[in-house]
């Protein structure tokens, strides 16, 4: 069954997602990497197609149809569904992937089962450790705390689920490319902008964020931002609290 609260958030937000969410090439190598040899790939949740390996057979399953309707990825095989109810037999897959998506699916651990159950090899995921500290963007929205507490599995989890898991801290660059929450952590004037915050889920969940909004802007402007975090400034990347988790 679809997660009707997954396809409608996407179906809503997602209309200029392929523009905003463009995949970072360091970030696409780490998951490729990971993957290792597999030739047959489900991405599952797979949005618009980012960082599914171009030279694989790749089998993309995603909810919304306007995501589906953007993807730039055209030799995947694609269908409408959703990670709780794969519609492919056992070991069907050389591996599986879910990028950036668990927080949206209505029961976390059957999707992840259904993963493990259709791979024959390496489950990977990429995703957020709730338990992190040390993003800045939380000291202007402090709610991002408890949203990613409520949505994000602990990252233990994974591991009870899954059995042996090797997890890895994903270093964001200072230009990453791809628009996710923390993709412009050295840029702040960026989350002012309405259209890039339309490619962050969060902020469509947290609704009225106008306090937070003036204070980041007014800190930018007036030199605040760039005074309380110049430890950043310099810095090529950064550990945002993303995390890559991949079955051994």
């Amino acid at each position: 069954m679809i997660s009707l609260v997954m396809k409608t958030l996407y179906d809503t937000i997602g209309l200029n997602y392929a523009n905003l969410r463009k995949p970072d090439f360091r970030i696409a190598q780490k998951i490729e990497t990971a993957l290792g040899d597999a030739k047959t790939i489900l991405n599952v949740g797979a949005g618009t197609g980012s960082y599914e390996p171009a030279d694989r057979q790749v089998t993309a399953i995603e909810p919304s149809f306007e995501m589906i309707q953007q993807r730039s990825a055209p030799n995947a095989t694609v269908i409408q569904g959703s990670a709780e109810d794969i519609p492919y037999g056992d070991k069907t897959f050389d591996a599986s992937m879910a990028v950036l998506t668990i927080h949206h699916w209505s029961d976390q651990e059957r999707g992840v089962m259904e993963m493990r159950r259709v791979t024959r090899d390496k489950v990977v995921f990429l995703t957020y450790d709730p338990s992190f500290r040390g993003f800045w963007l939380a000291d202007y929205f402090p709610a991002l705390i408890t949203l990613d507490e409520g949505q994000m599995p602990q990252i233990a989890t994974y591991e009870e689920w899954l059995g042996a898991v090797e997890i890895s801290p994903v270093q964001i660059p200072h230009d990453c490319s791809d628009g996710f929450l923390a993709g412009y952590w050295r840029r702040p004037a960026a989350y002012l902008d309405e259209r890039v915050r339309a490619g962050m889920s969060c902020f469509w969940a947290l609704g009225d964020v106008s306090e937070g909004l003036e204070k980041l802007e007014a800190d930018v402007k007036s030199g605040a931002w760039e005074q309380r975090y110049s430890d950043l400034l310099n810095l090529k990347e950064l550990d945002c609290g993303y995390r890559l988790v991949e079955t051994t």
